[in-house]
């Protein structure tokens, strides 16, 4: 067996396909979508990733401004700046680019960030409303975009064991309520690092989502046979044989192409929907805090 690629460069760009006609909508009204990102120092992946948010703006039309704060600014700066985008009008998303220094608290600056507009899904009033079962918040991007991308290749889910490597607020977490809610119906077992018998647990699931940050973790070996894998794992590792000297890889193991019956790849699998879940949250944010 060789596994189907769970392509997210040609599921994102069917999500933008759809969110053309909705942006078209909100400017039929004389609305045009508009997503601050605001990032703090000079960490050369977040300015990578800010970058492509912004392109993914233009792409679609979304207005976008972009926020740079220095790596010595306070954490009072960062507050004066989330005070200020909250109350602008004409502004629907707002987006803390993480890391922060270290001397910033993260959460506690994501939770000063308006709800309504916190398209990263991050606070806690939109992670609440997830636990409830509820879906008309704001979604963390990386876990919805999980679902969008088993959805867009008719993966059932109902009545699948699921396995979740990973217990994080960003994407763990979430991912397992998403997974085990009604209409989706998975049975969700969230494993971390002292989790015994991690190899086991994956070697009976139906489907396993690796977020951990550790390449190449899970080999072939920790995969049944048919299994749907789901790599959200991007690492860089030291590789002498590339010019540049490093490559990028995930948290799974190329080899487990050969057990699976699909994976996402590093690159190009749960990274472009990450954006595309952050394009959409941000057409969400517009239609909600503009009805009528």
């Amino acid at each position: 067996m060789v596994a189907q690629r769970l392509d997210g460069k040609a599921c994102a760009a069917e999500v933008e396909e759809e969110l053309l006609l909705r942006i078209a909508a909100c400017k039929e009204k004389g609305i045009t979508p508009h997503l601050a990102v605001v990032i703090v120092g000079d960490d050369p992946a977040s300015h990578v990733y800010v970058g492509s948010k912004v392109r993914a703006c233009e792409r679609l039309g979304i207005k976008s401004t972009h926020i740079e704060l220095s790596a010595d600014s306070t954490e009072e700066n960062v507050r004066e700046v989330i005070d200020k985008l909250n109350h602008q009008n004409g502004l629907h998303g707002i987006l803390i680019q993480s890391p922060l220094p270290k001397h910033m608290d993260e959460e506690a600056l994501t939770d000063l960030i308006d709800p309504a507009k916190d398209v990263d899904g991050f606070h806690p009033q939109n992670l609440g409303r997830l636990v409830q079962g509820r879906l008309d918040g704001m979604l963390p991007c990386t876990p919805s975009g999980v679902m969008r991308m088993l959805a867009w290749a008719g993966i059932e889910t109902e009545g699948k064991t699921a396995v979740i490597l990973g217990r994080s607020r960003i994407v763990g977490m979430p991912q397992s309520l998403l997974l085990g809610s009604k209409g989706i119906d998975s049975t969700v077992t969230v494993a971390h690092s002292r989790t015994k018998d991690t190899s086991l647990l994956c070697a009976s699931a139906d489907i396993v989502i690796a977020a951990v940050g550790r390449p190449e973790m899970v080999t072939a070996d920790w995969i049944k046979d048919g299994a749907v894998v789901i790599d959200v794992g991007i690492n860089r590792v030291d590789d002498s044989s590339r010019e540049r000297g490093w490559r990028l890889a995930g948290d799974v193991h190329p080899d487990v192409a050969n057990k699976a019956s699909w994976l996402s790849p590093v690159p190009g699998g749960v990274g472009p929907m990450t954006i595309a879940m952050l394009m959409e949250n941000t057409v969400r944010a517009t239609e909600q805090l503009n009805t009528d």
